[in-house]
């Protein structure tokens, strides 16, 4: 299947490294974060990737054009160093479409853009550049084939701390919890998308708002929990926190080295809207 990402946002919050680098190319270890993405659906077989590009498009291009594995793999130099061989590639049979969908461009109005380079594809995935996970994507696919619907994302517990407060209608507090403790699932991405979903896609609009709603209004929208480790890089904090499991070899989304992908938790089901999330038809596999 082809995969989708959707990498032209400015990553405003990640500002420490995006006024010079765009977000994608945020460096966890010695590759960037658009890098690991890849080689997670790679690893599963996809490596046919689209990429929607905006802000910053030509120091994409510019990665991907000078890319160099003998630079992050061992090798072996010969011929008085005019040739060189590598011990291992995951670069050489990735196919790249490079797509410049806008600088300021909507999700949704990126998907719309790239519609020519998916034609053909009766399935095909989607994601944001900054979410990494231990999914097994066997599991999400095989589960919304069967699910038989237009559209398929996963949801995750919230990753940041905060405080939910339930209140009566006199505002008294009737119970606060930790987020994570209680029943709230928030958008993590990682998109299943059939070729139908262009018929809820309209010029204009972002991804999970209108063409979401109307999918819903059609029960043609799951979500997947997924309660194992899923994190997304939006912030210089989160990014650490990323560099940190990387640096002790104990990065969860490394399934590519250790099959470290487990079944999916739960089974195919219904999300409260929250922030940065959407309400998906309940449905039970």
């Amino acid at each position: 299947m082809k995969v989708v990402i959707f990498c032209g946002g400015q990553g405003l919050r990640l500002r420490e490294y995006s006024d010079n680098v765009p977000k994608p190319l945020v460096p966890i270890g010695d590759a960037p974060v658009i890098w690991h993405l890849m080689k997670y659906y790679s690893h599963y077989g996809h490596k046919d990737f689209v990429l929607c590009l905006g802000h910053k498009a030509e120091s994409i291009k510019r990665f991907f054009l000078n890319y160099s594995e003998a630079l992050s793999r061992d090798f072996i130099l010969s011929d008085g160093g005019h040739r060189v061989e590598l011990l291992g590639s995951d670069f050489s049979d990735w196919r790249i479409t490079f797509v410049d969908t806008g600088a300021k461009a909507l999700v949704g109005e990126r998907l719309l853009a790239v519609r020519e380079h998916l034609r053909g594809e009766e399935v095909f995935l989607a994601n944001y550049v900054d979410g990494l996970t231990d999914l097994n994507l066997n599991d999400l696919i095989e589960q919304f084939q069967r699910a038989q619907c237009t559209a398929c994302f996963i949801t995750v517990p919230p990753t940041q701390t905060f405080h939910l407060v339930e209140t009566d209608k006199d505002s008294r507090v009737t119970d606060i919890n930790h987020a994570g403790t209680s029943d709230t699932w928030i958008n993590g991405g990682y998109f299943v998308f059939r070729k139908e979903i262009f018929d809820y896609l309209r010029p204009g609009e972002d991804l999970v708002d209108e063409p979401f709603q109307r999918l819903i209004a059609a029960r043609q929208l799951i979500t997947i929990r997924h309660r194992r480790f899923w994190a997304c890089m939006d912030t210089f904090k989160e990014r650490q926190q990323l560099e940190d499991l990387w640096s002790k070899g104990a990065a969860p989304w490394h399934v590519w080295a250790n099959d470290g992908a487990k079944p999916l938790a739960g089974p195919v089901t219904g999300s409260r809207p929250q922030s940065g999330a959407v309400a998906a038809s309940k449905m039970t596999l």
